[in-house]
């Protein structure tokens, strides 16, 4: 894990007198879960709006997989391998989990955006899909109208629909949110099964689920990022725990 996936530098967005994300240097390699973490307002969102081409930075460079992204609109980004978990996978209420995921192996697949029976019965939309409803444990529920998930199965919907893009780069943000307990640590498990497999940038505020998946994490705080480390050398980093995680962590 040598090579960087993703690369940032310098990067800047400022909304009237807020600076929301401030010269943030950040550098994912290639295959770690390398976690985002900060208070409320700390500018996470914003950050990752940036990686994921939903907003453009007023200064410095995006590169992902050696090019310079910084100006890509989003779905050039998504045909390149980055996939944000809630930007691709607005679930379908009315379509089954199978119909959802077979939606995002087509447009992956390129062809126009539309969906009728003949097409639900085309085994090169629906094998695909089946495949990954296996992989985040919903086979059993791929007929289920989506509406009629629980919260946490619309969660593992979603992640299915990111990972039916085939990407290189997974961009998650909160996704144990809303989720109880036991949802949440089916979440975590999932996402540990991904581990190696697919490079993922994780914002979250469950430290739980931090400190478990993450090879390292970046600290962002007022726009900016300031620890970058393992999840023990964030533990025990006094800036950090005074700014964020706090004497019990």
């Amino acid at each position: 894990m040598t090579d960087f996936l993703l690369k940032t530098s310098h990067l800047s967005k400022t909304f009237g007198s807020l600076l929301a994300t401030d010269r943030v240097n950040f550098e994912v390699r290639e295959g770690e879960t390398h976690a985002v973490i900060g208070p409320n307002g700390a500018g996470k969102t914003t950050f990752i709006k940036q990686i994921s081409g939903e907003l453009r930075p007023d200064a410095g460079t995006i590169h992902f997989a050696g090019e310079d992204i910084t100006t890509l609109p989003a779905p050039r980004r998504s045909r390149k391998g980055l996939a944000r978990s809630f930007q691709i996978t607005s679930i379908y209420r009315d379509f089954s989990a199978l119909d959802n995921v077979a939606l995002a192996v087509q447009a992956h697949a390129g062809h126009s955006f539309r969906f009728w029976r003949p097409a639900r019965e085309d085994l090169s939309l629906t094998r695909p899909a089946r495949q990954v409803l296996e992989k985040v444990d919903l086979e059993k529920r791929a007929d289920i109208l989506a509406a009629n998930l629980a919260h946490g199965e619309q969660r593992q919907l979603e992640i299915a629909m990111a990972l039916a893009t085939q990407p290189r780069l997974l961009l998650l943000d909160e996704p144990v949110a809303g989720m109880g307990t036991e949802e949440s640590q089916r979440m975590i498990e999932l996402l540990a099964t991904l581990k190696g497999e697919k490079t993922m940038v994780l914002v979250e505020h469950d430290m739980d689920a931090v400190f478990t998946l993450a090879d390292r994490i970046s600290v962002l705080v007022y726009g900016r990022i300031i620890a970058t480390g393992t999840p023990a050398q964030i533990r025990a980093n006094p800036q950090v725990r005074a700014a964020y995680l706090g004497e019990d962590a």
